[in-house]
């Protein structure tokens, strides 16, 4: 199976059973949210998501491949566990860089809407009505 087809399987499955395999030991990881470098905190942050949202799903929109550079679109959706288990949704695209070896070196998130959409989301009554 080649690395796009990898990632393709690791997506549906998301976040059980992931190719950590396919990441370099020092890989550079950058979302909103956090920037990190290593494999261990890369598990980790994928176990964090694992032990605290209920029902997470990635769906893959899009991926392909140019050179060195994969790039994917997707949504991530999950339920928080708040009395009232909201869904919440990010539509966003990585863009990943492999290296010589083949092993992804570079994983970088970006979203379409901002942080503070996230965290509203968690509240829908108290949303602006622009939103």
């Amino acid at each position: 199976m080649d690395l796009i087809d990898q990632l393709r399987a690791d997506y549906a499955r998301f976040p059980q059973a992931q190719s950590y395999h396919l990441y370099a030991q020092d890989v550079y990881f950058r979302d909103p949210i956090t920037t990190f470098r290593g494999i261990d905190r890369y598990r980790k942050m994928i176990e964090f998501m694992t032990y605290w949202f209920k029902d997470p799903k990635l769906e893959l929109h899009s991926i392909y491949q140019n050179g060195q550079s994969i790039r994917t679109d997707w949504t991530l959706s999950w339920v928080t566990p708040l009395p009232w288990k909201p869904r919440i949704y990010i539509c966003g695209w990585s863009d990943l860089t492999v290296n010589r070896a083949g092993l992804i070196d570079s994983h970088i998130d970006a979203w379409h809407g901002s942080k503070w959409s996230v965290v509203t989301q968690h509240f829908p009554y108290f949303r602006p009505s622009n939103q």
